[in-house]
């Protein structure tokens, strides 16, 4: 895994050992943010369920103003704190070791975020609680856009009774980007 463009271009990226956390892969990582490039300056990115960190990491690169990282496991924090060193990005970056519903009721009233991402363990139904929760919540104005990572068969058609639009979907082998705004939105990035 490496930082695909941007100030810390092709530097390799440490994971945890095992089966805790699926990096996204370099080509959907690609993908993704081929996709939502023109909004990556001087925003404020979530980084949440965060792994090893490539995906805020990649946005700090591209030139994020900010990324804040949630991750509840120590040592995948651990992991992540040691890329952003490495990356010569922690400056830029916040780091918290908790849990997600417990990181953003802790956000509450502190930020407002331009894109949150989240990939959280599959077919757990935490998407949609995390949705349920930013319905209603300062982290997110109208022109925020929240993109979740999620199994190819993850259903998303209560966004709609949240609030929120799908503006786009964009699927892969075995899993699928959602990106969804506020309701009322027309446009992506």
């Amino acid at each position: 895994m490496r930082v695909i463009a941007g100030s810390a271009k092709r530097l390799p990226l440490k994971t945890i050992e095992g089966m805790d956390t699926r990096p996204t892969t370099d080509r959907i990582k690609e993908t993704l943010f081929n996709m939502i490039a023109p909004g990556m300056y001087d925003c404020i990115f979530l980084d949440l369920f965060s792994g090893s960190g490539g995906i805020g990491i990649e946005a700090l690169s591209r030139g994020a103003r900010e990324a804040v990282f949630v991750e509840n496991s120590p040592r995948a924090m651990a992991v992540i704190k040691e890329n952003l060193k490495f990356t010569r990005l922690e400056q830029k970056a916040v780091t918290m070791t908790r849990d997600v519903m417990n990181a953003l009721y802790q956000l509450e009233g502190e930020k407002v975020f331009d894109y949150i991402f989240m990939d959280p363990p599959y077919d757990r139904g935490l998407e949609r609680k995390v949705l349920e929760y930013l319905a209603d919540s300062a982290l997110v104005y109208e022109d925020t856009v929240i993109i979740v990572e999620a199994s190819k068969n993850t259903d998303f058609s209560y966004a709609d009774g949240l609030g929120f639009s799908i503006i786009k979907e964009k699927v892969y082998k075995t899993n699928k980007h959602v990106f969804l705004e506020k309701a009322g939105k027309e446009e992506i990035c």
